[in-house]
């Protein structure tokens, strides 16, 4: 006896219906493999982004302490300069007409800080 097909459905339509079923299930496998792929090369992309971010703040830090350390250095050649002039003009003022340094006090003072006064 040969089995029966559901109401409506001829009997060599069976077949065709294993075939779309087979179809469907191969796609679906596909469709499943494809997402696993773009899942696992999202996660690495974003593991690469990660990296990338970090690396990009270790080296603006770098960059950062670079920069403080040159103003630093700059600075201090600055006020080393400045304390060197305001020594040799104390020292001028010192010397100055024979008297002592602190006679001319206020002279000495003028000097130094002539300097820092704002033009």
């Amino acid at each position: 006896m040969a089995a029966a097909s559901p109401p409506g459905v001829p009997l060599g339509s069976i077949d065709a219906l294993k075939r779309v079923k087979a179809t469907e299930a191969d796609w679906e496998l596909r469709l499943r493999a494809a997402r696993g792929a773009a899942e696992e090369a999202l996660q690495q992309l974003r593991a690469e982004s990660e990296a990338a971010v970090k690396s990009a703040q270790a080296a603006a830090d770098a960059d950062r302490a670079r920069a403080i350390e040159a103003a630093r250095t700059d600075a201090d050649r600055a006020a080393a300069e400045i304390l060197a002039e305001g020594t040799r003009a104390a020292e001028t003022a010192a010397r100055g007409e024979g008297k002592r340094a602190t006679d001319r006090k206020d002279a000495i003072l003028a000097v130094v800080l002539a300097g820092f006064r704002k033009e």
